[in-house]
């Protein structure tokens, strides 16, 4: 496993076996449950595959933040200033999926930054919607324990733009489990956990990880259509989506 407190092998990646299951409460109860593969990775050192394994994962700054930064912690940094903070000094870390195959989804991706003696200073959690848009919320090291944030972005086509975000992001120290609720007038509407195991990354780890989950961004992004689909079905009200205004450091 990975070691506590550094999380991932020094210059290396951990590809964590998760679990992804989202309960939903609000008006009628459904559970989203399927099985993926994340990967934690230090956003200076990313890993170097084997050329015939770069098309299985990849990490590019365009995927991330506005897009537009040629890397990725330019990108964080650029997120960072526009909401008034310092970039981080030290170590980020990153928990994402990867670029399979030329394609990549990724409703939560999240960010530990650290200042240069170590200390976690920040935390941030961009979400992406399935009509191509990104959010991020940025959350002090509490996130670690516990955090709160209003929710400011469109995701579900049933759910509003409204409520409170409870989350929970530790670090990964070679267990992943993280847990983020949304409360709505009072009461809970969803619970999303991502829980896995983190072994540090080889090549034979990822072709076996490939196998297991083929395609594995498509498969969640045609995952979360076909239950809303279900939903749909089923009669849930449909929420209109708001104009998507971006926000400081994604312009």
């Amino acid at each position: 496993m990975a070691p506590a407190g550094g999380a991932t092998p020094p210059g290396g990646a951990t590809l964590y076996e998760s679990r992804v299951r989202h309960v939903r409460t609000a008006r009628q109860r459904y559970a989203l449950d399927h099985r993926t593969s994340y990967w934690l990775v230090d956003v200076d050192r990313l890993p170097r595959l084997p050329r015939a394994l770069r098309p299985l994962a990849g990490f590019r700054a365009r995927d991330h933040f506005d897009g537009r930064g040629p890397t990725l912690r330019a990108g964080l940094e650029r997120f960072l200033a526009g909401q008034g903070v310092a970039p981080a000094t030290g170590r980020v870390l990153m928990l994402a999926q990867a670029r399979v195959l030329g394609y990549v989804f990724n409703p939560l991706s999240v960010y530990w930054c650290h200042d240069g003696e170590g200390t976690l200073r920040h935390v941030v959690a961009e979400v992406h919607n399935t009509y191509g848009e990104r959010h991020a919320y940025l959350l002090g090291p509490e996130a670690a324990r516990h955090a709160g944030a209003d929710k400011a972005f469109y995701v579900s086509p049933f759910l509003p733009v409204a409520g409170r975000y409870r989350m929970r992001l530790p670090v990964p120290d070679g267990r992943l489990d993280l847990t983020v609720q949304l409360d709505v007038d009072g009461a809970r509407a969803l619970t999303a956990t991502v829980r896995g195991v983190g072994r540090p990354y080889t090549a034979r780890r990822l072709a076996l990880a490939s196998l297991r989950h083929p395609l594995a961004p498509l498969a969640a992004s045609l995952a979360i259509r076909i239950h809303g689909i279900r939903l749909y079905l089923r009669k849930l009200p449909v929420v209109p989506r708001p104009d998507h205004q971006p926000q400081e450091g994604f312009q």
